[in-house]
């Protein structure tokens, strides 16, 4: 994971069960090396013990609004003024409607009605009171504020239930942090983006594949949203969750995807083709299983239409930036797909270097040469991608 540049942050406990999972977020901040303040509320006290906090953090614990350790008595100033950023982990559905109202009764509370610097809300609680209209108005009232909410994710429940409420995970709050620091370099840009593999099926059981996992693409998409954008991802058969907030076209074959991305592509700023599309499909696909014989077996296959390059051909295109996976000679060779396509930008990587991997190293080719990405992971390589391709989008056209 990149580092976060947040230094010192204010992490606050609201009274709720999953108060727990609060424990290893403070280890885990601590870890990237974080300066964690703790401040509880009074409810938050009955689930987990300051002393706890304290000894992750290697901080004093802040509960009482009175505490005489602060010289000048203002411990809801003195500590606001110290954070880069206050997380409110959990926060449960009476602490929001407090935020909302900007209620000052504890210590906690005050803080962040005093603060200067920005606010982050990770909701915990049962699904009904999450969907309860009156939370539902309360979380909108935040967004409006400018307060960023995290999660909250979908599962089962301490009360039993399953559903929408409970607390993201320490790792995904974390990644929420990171998220929430990257630039906005692409906001209100609209971004279409293809991701994994095409299967073109031989018979009811038998396909012709490749071993794209879609995780380029899926954080390409991922990083994409953290920067601002709108985000339409149309994606092959793979076996990894999108990136919330992105609008989801699932497809199967090669034609599936070429018709889902004509069907979006209007009002696009971007493409991005990272999909591993099929070159080629069968010519005929056989109703019942194709039964193995001994004999030989012939299957004709006719090529799919390029999708990059019917894009690209398009009146008035969006910026298309494509991806080429080879096996040898990658510059010479996607050098030449970018000038047969007339795109702006290609992204070259090695094949085998990047299928089904977690990170990889890419080189980008514009108008200006090629620019290498040394080996991260994916998500850091999308991030230095979409960072070029929106200085290239503010560059002045001649």
């Amino acid at each position: 994971m990149a580092e976060i540049t947040i230094k010192k942050i204010l992490l606050g406990i609201t009274g709720g069960i999953a108060a727990y999972k609060a424990a290893e977020l403070v280890r885990l901040l601590v870890k990237q090396g974080m300066d964690v303040q703790v401040v509880m509320t009074e409810s938050a006290c009955k689930f987990i013990t300051p002393v706890t906090m304290q000894a992750l953090s290697g901080k004093r614990v802040f509960t009482n609004m009175w505490d005489e350790s602060i010289p000048n008595g203002m411990p809801h100033i003195e500590l606001s003024r110290e954070a880069d950023a206050i997380l409110i982990a959990p926060a449960s559905a009476d602490f929001i409607a407090k935020l909302v109202h900007g209620a000052a009764d504890d210590l906690l509370s005050t803080l962040c009605l005093a603060r200067d610097c920005p606010l982050i809300v990770a909701p915990a609680m049962n699904k009904q009171m999450w969907e309860n209209p009156a939370t539902q108005r309360n979380i909108t009232q935040l967004l409006k504020d400018g307060i960023q909410i995290l999660g909250p994710d979908s599962g089962e429940q301490a009360c039993g239930e399953t559903g929408l409420g409970r607390m993201l995970e320490p790792t995904d709050l974390l990644a929420g942090l990171e998220a929430f620091q990257q630039p906005k370099l692409l906001a209100g840009k609209h971004i279409l983006i293809t991701a994994g593999p095409t299967v073109e099926a031989l018979d009811p059981v038998r396909a012709i594949t490749n071993f794209s996992s879609g995780k380029m693409g899926y954080s390409i998409a991922q990083a994409a949203i953290e920067m601002g954008a709108e985000v339409t991802l149309v994606s092959g058969p793979v076996a990894i969750d999108a990136p919330k907030s992105s609008h989801i076209v699932q497809v199967k074959s090669a034609k599936d995807m070429l018709n889902a991305v004509m069907a979006n592509i209007s009002q696009q700023d971007i493409f991005i083709s990272v999909a591993a599309v099929a070159d080629y499909r069968p010519a005929s696909t056989s109703a019942q299983k194709i039964k193995k014989n001994a004999q030989a077996l012939s299957i004709e296959l006719l090529p799919n239409e390029d999708i990059l390059a019917t894009v690209a051909d398009m009146k008035n295109p969006p910026l298309c930036v494509g991806f080429a996976a080879e096996s040898e000679n990658l510059l010479q060779y996607a050098e030449e797909k970018r000038k047969k396509k007339k795109l702006p930008l290609i992204v070259a990587n090695i094949a085998s270097e990047a299928f089904g991997q977690d990170d990889n190293a890419i080189t980008l080719l514009d108008d200006q040469g090629s620019h290498d990405l040394p080996r991260a992971s994916k998500l850091v390589l999308a991030r230095m991608l979409l960072q070029h391709i929106a200085t290239m989008m503010n560059q002045p056209k001649l």
